[in-house]
């Protein structure tokens, strides 16, 4: 088993190859690779492995098979922390026999597991060492497919590969400052789930107001449905923008959630603002 942290951002198709250009232009950035990857999702019929938070997978690399199982994990920092269990497979079947040492080995019939969905698309890497961190910057551009139609998918993803954590936070914050992004705490396999009719992602009341406010709007980017929600979340992590221009920002998106929220996920504002809350909050 091994932990995965990573900050995950949405934007439009145009705004992937701006951020690639932006990120290949860093000092510190080394070209990586690019591949086609087909990854296909398991689960029983009434969805256990979602009910436990968890994911399985089988991906497609092109030079071979690896099954994945990750926990949804926790949020800190603006990123994800999620448990991780890989194995290679020799051929494109799951191997369920591979999952009795993990949290799954028990409450969940194994033999049930069938597939759900896809999230297949091309991923294009390169590596940021700057010195305090080693972070690996991923551009995916593909579909989800779930219930015989395709939705676009087009992401980036900074995991940490080692150093200083806080460096995640930092080149995301960066590359707000240049292109449209989006802190979408909505994964992949999520949105498969709800895409194919399995899940309907709701807020939890048990969450901190900031997780809650950026979940909140993640869900009206997934769901198309509840300004009402973000602007109660809005209303409660108020007390954290202690800046004057985190205020600015909060007072911004609040008018642009009642009169206009059409088109939000495009403007730059919003990833910046959600950026700098998550910095100034994590700060103290």
């Amino acid at each position: 088993m091994a932990q995965e942290l990573e900050i995950k951002l949405t934007v439009v198709p145009a705004g992937l190859e701006q951020a690639y250009g932006w990120f290949e232009n860093q000092s510190c950035a080394n070209s990586g690779e690019a591949r086609e990857l087909v990854n296909q999702y398991y689960d029983t019929p009434k969805a256990e492995l979602n009910r436990q938070r968890a994911a399985l997978r089988v991906r497609d690399t092109g030079d071979g098979f690896i099954q994945t199982l990750k926990t949804q994990g926790d949020f800190s920092n603006g990123a994800h922390r999620r448990q991780e269990w890989e194995w290679p497979l020799l051929g494109r079947d799951l191997n369920i026999g591979l999952l009795a040492d993990t949290p799954l080995g028990e409450g969940v019939n194994l033999a049930e597991l069938e597939p759900v969905f896809e999230t297949n698309f091309r991923r294009r890497t390169l590596m940021l060492d700057d010195g305090r961190a080693s972070i690996e910057c991923a551009f995916d551009a593909g579909v989800i497919r779930a219930s015989d139609t395709d939705w676009p998918l087009h992401e980036i993803e900074l995991e940490l590969k080692g150093g200083d954590e806080a460096s995640l936070l930092y080149w995301a914050s960066k590359l707000a400052q240049d292109v449209p992004v989006f802190l979408n705490l909505i994964s992949k396999a999520e949105q498969g789930y709800y895409r194919a009719g399995l899940h309907r992602p709701q807020l939890a009341a048990d969450k901190a107001p900031l997780e809650r406010f950026l979940k909140s709007l993640s869900l009206l980017w997934l769901k198309e449905e509840g300004v009402a929600d973000v602007l109660d979340a809005l209303a409660a992590v108020e007390p954290l923008a202690k800046s004057a221009n985190c205020a600015v920002e909060l007072a911004w998106l609040r008018q642009r959630l009642e009169d206009q929220p059409k088109g939000i996920f495009e403007d730059r504002r919003l990833g910046q603002f959600q950026l700098l809350l998550v910095d100034q909050n994590e700060a103290g």
